[in-house]
């Protein structure tokens, strides 16, 4: 049985291929590209952590001595709790946040507000890091600042904001929010979309208000986009670097300093190429490990 199972395999194999060949042949370059772009630049990081990397003279290999020196660096530690700190509230709050819009939304029935409404909250997303940044930077200027404009209307004193330690990550947590917030409102709105009005219409006829509805249909129907809002969420937690490169100084540093932020000053800065791979294959495999548990929390399957 088990030579003729064999047997039978490349002649399977090669009917496929002449049924889908031109399929395989289109996949191609994006298999390539993954190959170049993704999968040699992680095998060649793995390969410099293990390394005392330079780019002139040659390189010594130095075993696991770069993980160590990771694992008993303060500043590496601080930087990691930062990022799980900034972590915790993007994806909470992201995932959380537009979910009670959208549901907010989906019950304005005057569509041309709901479409302004839903452009307004989309916008944010459309700006890159560069430009969100300056704004919020510009209105919370101390001087000609929005924000410490409208105190003064009261008499209050400014606030120099994006210098208070204490506040700097609840704020990178609200701006990261208020970008955001709009993309993932319009997944949800675009599930809301998909949901059988049938649904909706034998809940009204059985007495149901709106708060009824949305809790025995719409948000059971949310449930599987949620669980890919909440699993882009928590893989791309880890690798928070745009918003801090804009936003930071050096006031606040030690609270919002991010494990990507400090990969950049070892290996770009400081040329410890070495020593900043070590820290990516971290990062890497944390992020990996985190996409599984939140796998198999949500029990999300593709």
């Amino acid at each position: 049985m088990a030579r003729r199972s064999y047997g039978s395999a490349a002649p399977a194999f090669a009917m496929r291929w002449r049924r889908f060949r031109i399929l395989y042949l289109l996949a191609l370059p994006a298999i390539a590209y993954f190959i170049v772009f993704t999968y040699f630049p992680i095998g060649a990081g793995a390969l410099i952590s293990l390394q005392n990397f330079r780019f002139v003279g040659t390189s010594t290999f130095v075993g696991l001595a770069n993980y160590r020196d990771v694992f008993t660096s303060p500043g590496f530690w601080q930087a990691f709790v930062n990022t799980l700190v900034l972590s915790i509230g993007n994806v909470t709050l992201t995932a959380a946040v537009p979910l009670i819009l959208a549901l907010a939304l989906n019950e304005v029935f005057f569509s041309p507000w709901k479409r302004f409404v839903q452009t307004i909250f989309y916008l944010p997303s459309l700006f890159s890091w560069v430009v969100v940044g300056g704004i919020w930077i510009f209105l919370l200027a101390p001087s000609g600042g929005i924000v410490n404009a409208f105190r003064g209307l009261f008499g209050l004193k400014p606030e120099y904001y994006m210098v208070q330690p204490g506040l700097a990550q609840p704020l990178f947590i609200g701006v990261n929010l208020w970008k955001q917030a709009g993309y993932v409102c319009i997944l949800y709105l675009a599930a809301i979309a998909g949901i059988n009005p049938q649904l909706y219409e034998a809940a009204t006829i059985d007495g149901a208000g709106g708060l009824a509805r949305a809790w025995h249909i719409t948000l059971p129907e949310l449930v599987r986009t949620f669980q890919v809002v909440l699993l882009l969420n928590v893989m791309g937690s880890l690798r928070i670097f745009d918003q801090v490169y804009v936003m930071r100084n050096e006031v606040i540093a030690p609270k919002v300093d991010v494990i990507m932020y400090y990969v950049y000053v070892q290996g770009l800065r400081k040329f410890k190429l070495g020593y900043a791979s070590a820290v990516s294959v971290f990062i890497f495999a944390a992020t990996l490990l985190l996409t599984l548990a939140a796998r198999r929390v949500t029990k999300y399957r593709i």
